[in-house]
């Protein structure tokens, strides 16, 4: 897996990792919830927290999918951080409210078409891109 790496969605960032081996790429559930509820990293964790409690009880298939990945904190530390695939991004988009889902939704496979160091059909595919 390769190491720790940050795209920005207009001014927030999104931590992210390659899995070479899945051919995917992993995001922050924190960090998409800050792009999608416009909040700061403190906020975007609770409601992450809330959300995924909720989801929990209703026995979404993306909480029990979630993994962890260790990535960079604000505080400088590596820790465990809940992360997605983009097909969970999807779903999670779904789950939040926000004017800012499309916009998201369309920056994902630009992003991910941005930081490519795999081959060109790869990124089409891990993105849902034809």
């Amino acid at each position: 897996m390769s190491e720790n790496k940050i795209k920005l969605f207009e001014d927030k960032r999104i931590r992210y990792k390659w899995d070479e081996e899945a051919e995917k790429y992993w995001l922050s559930v924190v960090d998409v919830c800050a792009v999608l509820t416009d909040s700061d990293y403190q906020t975007a964790r609770k409601y992450w927290k809330v959300l995924k409690g909720r989801l929990a009880k209703e026995g979404s298939q993306l909480v029990t999918a979630c993994y962890q990945l260790k990535m960079l904190a604000p505080d400088g530390k590596m820790r465990d951080t809940d992360v997605a695939d983009t097909e969970q991004v999807l779903r999670l988009i779904q789950s939040i409210p926000s004017k800012k889902a499309e916009p998201f939704k369309m920056w994902l496979p630009k992003s991910a078409a941005s930081v490519s160091t795999k081959p060109r059909g790869c990124w089409r595919r891990c993105w849902g891109v034809e």
